[in-house]
């Protein structure tokens, strides 16, 4: 029995990555492969493998993927957004619920749809794929943009709305006034405890595990499973508890990290969850491709009717608005999620979890190559607008100044001795570089001190690639590294250094050699400027044995001490 799940795992293993190298090089979304992949090996592949074989290994990659969306949500965020991004988002998910309950409502004689078939299709097609939009948003270097900003709010309030339909989910098939009372009051106990726990629990011990990474990692799993299973018990879904998990630890420092280091965990088992997926999916007939078409035609639609004239009615103008209306105009990941989650309580049949999963690939497709070329389709949509009397209002509404922040160029990765004394340097003598320094470690200590200068302080491990991607250093000018081999765990300089040039080909970056023969090889590496500290103690030991000889160590001392004295450094 064994042999056969590590045979089935493996075959579908093989199968997403052979089409994923497909996808890579045809430019199309990694989860479109595996979907395809799915089916290949399932209903293409005659019952190649048996979709049970791989259903619990599935559910734990669903329960990690709910996991890393809930570490991404920042409510502080989502509370302060203001005005724009509240309305857009209310607007955008109320208005396409509804849209979507008419539209699907009227199809339930020709495609046999069940009152249950309309609420999932209603919610599915409401919700965009943060995915999609997020990977094509980095690439084009756009997510700090006032439209990248606005959309990436827009897809956390999706999150949070799919929050509640998850808590109504199970009482759907008997909506009466008691088990949705019921469910509310579960759900409720269940972020309550988690909620108080990251309050008054968790932070102390997170803070007595911080300077060992990997039990932060541990522990932050453990904490996922632990609410996950909470709320199994609560009746209510696991994946559900593993998003209010993520949630509930979302503003920690720690969440960088914890996030960067489960990413690959993440994707093999969220492989295998979507290739499940795939497996479930029908033969596509000439019906079924069409409606799903139609209703890809429905959501882009919807997506236009409900946040192009919330935002144009705030003046946003006709880029702004038509943009952020084409960068939602996709079905989410979680739509899927949600697809599954119906079919498998049988809330639904699969002709609903077939058309929604074709609606998938044909947006995906196409909004991929809309987003990243969306020149011509806006000049045309913005003329059409004109024509019929809308005039563009770009002008009238710059980004407010407040809305760019000042970007942090100046990243030093790790922060010991040296560091320290650096930032004391830098506080006397350049003071105004204070606001363009990032500092990624892992020291609680130093944080809190960092923080309480105004200094960003990223919580992580930085000889994991993907802390330092996940860190923002593809934004920066300069890079420091002032620790020594000997300090650094599970890396060194030169591998360092080639990771940080693979993040950041432009970047300035500074970093600490040893040896004399240490210093051409990361020249070599790309290395801007290499210190070597010994050079720099060897002329201070020279001028204290030549004010020794000459009778002057105690001038120097006192010189010393006077220096020693006025310094308030973090690391004392």
């Amino acid at each position: 029995m064994e042999s056969h799940i590590i045979n089935d795992i493996a075959i579908c293993i093989v199968a997403a990555w052979g089409l994923g190298l497909l996808a890579q090089i045809l430019k199309q979304p990694l989860v479109l492969a595996y979907l395809v992949a799915g089916y290949a090996v399932g209903p293409m592949g005659r019952g190649l493998i048996k979709q049970n074989s791989i259903e619990a290994i599935s559910e734990m990659g669903l329960i990690l993927l709910l996991f890393m969306i809930g570490l991404e949500i920042d409510l502080k965020k989502i509370l302060g957004a203001g005005r724009l991004i509240l309305l857009t988002s209310a607007i955008q998910i109320g208005g396409g619920c509804l849209l979507g309950w008419a539209f699907f409502a009227s199809l339930r004689g020709p495609l046999g749809l069940g009152a249950l078939d309309v609420v999932y299709l209603s919610v599915a097609m409401a919700l965009s794929s943060t995915v999609i939009i997020v990977k094509i948003l980095y690439d084009l270097r756009e997510l700090d943009t006032l439209a990248g900003r606005l959309t990436l709010g827009v897809l956390v309030s999706q999150d949070l709305f799919a929050i509640f339909f998850l808590a109504i989910q199970p009482s759907l098939q008997t909506p009466s006034l008691t088990p949705l009372l019921s469910s509310f009051g579960r759900v409720a106990l269940l972020m309550t405890v988690a909620f108080l726990a990251s309050r008054y629990l968790l932070p102390s011990l997170f803070r007595a595990v911080a300077r060992l990474p990997e039990l932060v990692l541990v522990g932050a799993l453990a904490w996922c499973f632990l609410v996950s299973g909470f709320a199994s018990r609560l009746d209510l879904s696991r994946e559900m508890g593993a998003l209010i998990a993520g949630v509930s630890i979302s503003t920690f420092p720690y969440t960088l990290d914890v996030a960067a280091k489960v990413t690959s965990l993440r994707d093999f088992f969220v492989t295998l969850f979507f290739v499940g997926l795939g497996m479930t999916i029908p033969s596509p007939n000439a019906a079924c491709l069409g409606w799903a078409l139609a209703t890809a035609g429905f959501v882009v639609a919807s997506r236009f009717l409900t946040v192009f004239p919330t935002l144009y009615h705030l003046r946003m103008g006709h880029r702004l608005s038509l943009l952020a209306s084409l960068q939602l105009s996709q079905v989410s990941e979680f739509s899927l999620v949600i697809l599954a989650l119906g079919f498998k309580s049988g809330h639904i049949g699969s002709p609903t979890a077939a058309i929604v999963a074709y609606t998938f690939v044909v947006l995906a497709v196409a909004s991929s190559y809309a987003i990243t070329r969306p020149g011509p389709l806006l000049a045309l949509a913005s003329r059409g607008l004109k024509f019929i009397g809308l005039p563009d209002r770009d002008a009238e509404n710059p980004e407010p100044a407040g809305e760019q922040a000042a970007p942090k160029d100046i990243y030093w990765l790790g922060f010991f001795w040296a560091a320290s004394s650096l930032l004391e340097e830098i506080s006397r003598h350049q003071p105004n570089w204070i606001s363009r320094l990032a500092i990624v470690d892992f020291n609680p200590e130093v944080h809190a001190k960092l923080k309480a200068r105004g200094i960003r302080a990223i919580y992580g491990d930085i000889s994991r690639r993907e802390t330092l991607a996940h860190a923002g250093l593809e934004h920066a000018k300069i890079i420091l590294c002032t620790l020594p081999n000997m300090v650094l765990k599970g890396t060194d300089n030169l591998r360092l250094l080639l990771q940080l040039r693979e993040i950041n080909p432009t970047a300035q970056i500074i970093v600490h050699a040893e040896t004399l023969a240490d210093a051409p090889k990361l020249y070599a590496a790309g290395a801007s400027y290499v210190t070597l500290p010994r050079l720099l103690e060897a002329d201070d030991l020279r001028e204290a044995l030549d004010a020794a000889a000459s009778g002057r160590l105690k001038q120097k001392r006192a010189l010393q001490a006077n220096e020693l004295a006025g310094r308030e450094e973090v690391i004392p």
